[in-house]
């Protein structure tokens, strides 16, 4: 089994049709509420693994381009977004320099190991501007130490202290780092209604309790 099929059969196993709509209502309000303040309007974002575009096709920018290997992500995506089916070590194949903003929710810890991480992170520094934001999402094993591997593509144990170093041993800048944001799946404790997500985001009090996942914001530097 290739891996694109590998990739399209887990997806669809793991994201029942009839739970897109909901995780696109959180993802619709996470955007507008949270991750549009990270985001000009103008700016080229690249969001790498971009899945069913939860992301992509709620934030606004000026120029959005998807990556992912599952085909299915195109039919998912809207129509003014760019969507390259290339892996995460090709982001050079869009340009040097080219993006504002680089975002990967709950990627890394797919990756094979830690040289896997390093090359992408290269990867990364490579296509952002100088200046350019990388938004990153990912689950925290430091408060996930079991259920982390519930999940059969993870490969990658993260924690945000363990990610900073990697970052900065690239010659990011870290600027903001919260080590506890969201719940650790769309699928269990956040709130689905507009209004309660927007609550939640809006209470960071609450994500000490509920939060199990990092957000990260690494810089590329002006020179």
């Amino acid at each position: 089994m290739n891996d694109e099929k590998k990739l399209t059969d887990l997806y669809r196993i793991r994201f029942k049709d009839e739970f897109l709509p909901k995780k696109n209502r959180i993802w619709e309000i996470l955007c507008r509420n949270f991750f549009q303040n990270f985001i000009n309007r103008d700016d080229v974002v690249v969001d790498v693994a971009c899945g069913y575009g939860e992301f992509i096709n709620n934030i606004r920018a000026g120029k959005k381009i998807g990556i992912d290997l599952n085909p299915d992500s195109r039919i998912h995506l809207n129509r003014e977004i760019d969507f390259r089916m290339i892996s995460a070590n090709s982001l050079d194949t869009i340009g040097i320099a080219k993006a504002d903003v680089v975002f990967t929710s709950n990627f890394l810890e797919h990756l094979a190991d830690k040289a896997a991480l390093d090359g992408f992170l290269d990867q990364v520094f490579s296509v952002l501007k100088p200046g350019g934001r990388y938004l990153i999402l990912g689950p925290n094993l430091r408060y996930l130490p079991g259920k982390y591997w519930d999940f059969y593509d993870h490969h990658l144990g993260l924690t945000h202290l363990s990610l900073c170093e990697a970052l900065k041993l690239k010659n990011f800048k870290i600027i903001k780092c919260l080590d506890k944001f969201l719940p650790y799946t769309t699928q269990g404790s956040l709130p689905t209604h507009p209004l309660l997500v927007r609550l939640y985001l809006n209470f960071p009090f609450a994500w000490k309790f509920l939060g199990k996942q990092f957000f990260l914001i690494a810089r590329k530097p002006e020179n």
